[in-house]
């Protein structure tokens, strides 16, 4: 378990230690900002590829038992995380490294939230750390839940220092929380700008990933 709670921590260490703060700017300036990516890449994966194995080796302490019904509710709470992911990498996103606005004003999954990808990654943090109930769990699956849900503020900080003229058009008529600045009356939802490949895409690797979980994880994600 100490070895778990370690690259937990240099996974978090990694993203908010290094990338998060003033520490990247100086290491550009240094070694410039090809270098510092594949250095920075190459930590990432060494950290993730770390954590998974300790994950797997990790004994089993229990926590508590999640109830079959609410492993359902679970099961259901992945579909909008497939679909966000789906439309994250289907769709232009100006929030992520070299990402540009390249329309006049955010549209499709933008006007939900600026950080889709992130948002589909902490779902699935949340409904796996719930489902599995135990300590491992906990650190493993948390490490990804913390990371996406800070990293998101820590992006938006970088995209504005970065791109002051596109954070002015993004940022005031977007939100983090998904459906904020629509409900706030900044944006209005327009759900024809999402491609219907991207419910669709969504919706089959959901499904795919439902039924095969048993042989691809060893346990079902519902009661069978």
């Amino acid at each position: 378990m100490f070895l778990l709670i370690l690259a937990s921590c240099l996974w978090v260490g990694v993203h908010f230690g290094i990338a998060g703060t003033v520490a990247r700017a100086r290491i550009v300036a240094r070694v410039g900002e090809l270098p510092f990516t594949i250095g920075y890449s190459l930590l990432s994966v060494g950290a993730i590829i770390l954590l998974v194995q300790a994950w797997g080796a990790a004994p089993y302490v229990g926590l508590w038992l999640t109830p079959d019904w609410l492993r359902w509710v679970l099961a259901l709470l992945m579909l909008p995380a497939f679909v966000l992911f789906v439309a994250s990498v289907a769709t232009p996103n100006p929030t992520v490294v070299g990402g540009k606005l390249t329309t006049p004003e955010p549209r499709g999954i933008q006007r939900i939230t600026r950080h889709p990808m992130l948002w589909s990654f902490a779902l699935w943090g949340l409904v796996h750390l719930v489902a599995k109930g135990s300590l491992g769990g906990v650190f493993f699956f948390g490490a990804f839940l913390v990371t996406a849900l800070v990293g998101m503020p820590s992006i938006d900080r970088k995209v504005a220092a970065r791109s002051p003229e596109m954070w002015a058009r993004l940022g005031p008529v977007t939100s983090i929380i998904p459906f904020g600045a629509i409900l706030a009356g900044r944006n209005r939802l327009v759900p024809a700008e999402i491609p219907v490949l991207v419910w669709a895409g969504g919706a089959v690797a959901w499904l795919v990933f439902l039924i095969a979980h048993p042989w691809l994880f060893s346990y079902p994600a519902v009661p069978l």
